[in-house]
């Protein structure tokens, strides 16, 4: 039997139990396993598991099930630990909808009393119940999470708006759409509302304008809608460089990057330094990790993006203006970073100025001096303005 794994969100994998879970399912037959999102692909590194969990591709969910369905696998395990049965059941509940009836089995919250295993077709009811056996987990049926999500979720269109009610919400919860904070909760009730493709209120909530900006039009129907932390497990970071490997000390190689299935570029000459430029949290960081150094743009980019490029022990350069939501339980930045703080609403205009004054509009641009960089960077920002702070410490230390 093939069997296919994904692998999703960050909790399920710092919980441990992504590992068991490949442990019981490589006794049915060949598994492979696939992962989709940011955090959960750096959850992954830190747990050692890249060897075992492709992370080569941002993919949504979705995504991940149909390349398996094209591959001719069998049966399609989701794994997730969302932040409640309710949120969990939704989630499953909506990837497999937009999937057309795929092999699909979920296994939600299984470190937790309401646990629980899903058979999303019924020709795979005997396999979910042994499944659910050996976990200890309670097996629940397509049509009890219909009964368990009715009224807790839904969209329809009314008077040229479109409304998307979001599931298991609590109280002052981030709500993400499509990777972007747009907003936050207020009470357990919210409901996103736009009108032609653009965001407009959050009943239950209060809208973040500089957050629908970022986020532009979009589907609300299909869009990825996300309430809470990104990753709020406590976590030491595994840094996959070593420490005399820092930009600005000795050109890195790609052997000290212990990472099988991430795609490898070519280096450049020791002499040139590479800087690349990032103003939006929801892109796939990753593909920074060859960088020497990045400039973030915006308090909640910079915070994802230095928590990420940590593990690579690539420094950033922030440009923030203090309007930070939490996203993650704790961050980190590589050595060799600093953070400039700005007055409300600058940051995005001081970012523009840096991409077409320091950056000429590359998105990498290549340099000589780090510190000669930092020196421009930091006189482009005086020019503009005198009214800004200057941060070096880390953001949380080890």
């Amino acid at each position: 039997m093939k069997i296919g794994i994904v692998v999703h969100g960050p909790e399920i994998v710092d919980s441990g139990y992504a590992k068991k879970i490949m442990k019981i399912l490589k006794k049915y037959g060949e598994i492979n396993c696939r992962l989709g999102g940011t955090m959960g692909r750096t959850a992954v590194l830190d747990a050692h598991l890249e060897d075992r969990v492709d992370i080569s591709q941002k993919l949504l969910p979705s995504q991940s099930i149909r390349k398996f369905v094209e591959e001719g696998i069998d049966v399609i395990f989701l794994i997730n630990y969302g932040k409640s049965s309710l949120t969990g059941h939704a989630f499953g509940y909506k990837v497999q909808k937009r999937c057309n009836n795929p092999p699909l089995i979920q296994i939600e919250r299984p470190g937790e009393e309401n646990g629980s295993v899903v058979s999303w077709r019924p020709d795979l009811d005997e396999f979910a119940a042994d499944i659910a056996d050996q976990m200890g987990l309670k097996l629940c049926s397509p049509s009890q999470i219909k009964d368990e999500l009715h009224g807790q979720t839904g969209f329809h269109h009314e008077d040229f708006k479109s409304y998307r009610k979001v599931a298991g919400v609590s109280p002052l919860e981030n709500v993400f759409v499509n990777g972007i904070v747009v907003g936050k909760s207020t009470s357990s009730e919210v409901i996103l509302v736009a009108e032609d493709g653009i965001i407009t209120q959050i009943e239950g909530g209060k809208l973040k304008k500089h957050g629908v900006e970022k986020l532009g039009r979009i589907d609300l129907d299909k869009a990825v809608v996300k309430t809470g932390l990104l990753r709020k497990s406590v976590v030491k970071p595994r840094v996959l460089l070593k420490d005399n490997e820092r930009p600005g000390i000795n050109p890195r190689s790609e052997s000290s990057i212990s990472m099988s299935n991430l795609s490898k570029n070519s280096r450049k000459p020791p002499s040139k330094l590479s800087v690349a430029f990032l103003n939006h949290a929801a892109e796939d960081i990753y593909k920074l990790k060859n960088a020497d150094m990045v400039v973030t743009v915006g308090d909640d980019t910079t915070l994802v993006a230095a928590d990420i490029l940590y593990r690579f022990n690539i420094p950033i350069i922030g440009i923030t203006d203090g309007d930070l939501d939490k996203v993650v339980e704790k961050g980190f930045k590589a050595q060799g970073s600093l953070i400039v703080e700005l007055e409300s609403g600058w940051d995005d205009r001081i970012g523009e100025k840096i991409f077409f004054e320091l950056f000429n509009g590359k998105e990498t641009i290549e340099i000589e001096n780090i510190e000669n960089f930092k020196s421009e960077l930091i006189q482009i920002i005086s020019n503009a303005t005198n009214r800004y702070n200057i941060k070096y410490k880390l953001i949380y230390e080890l």
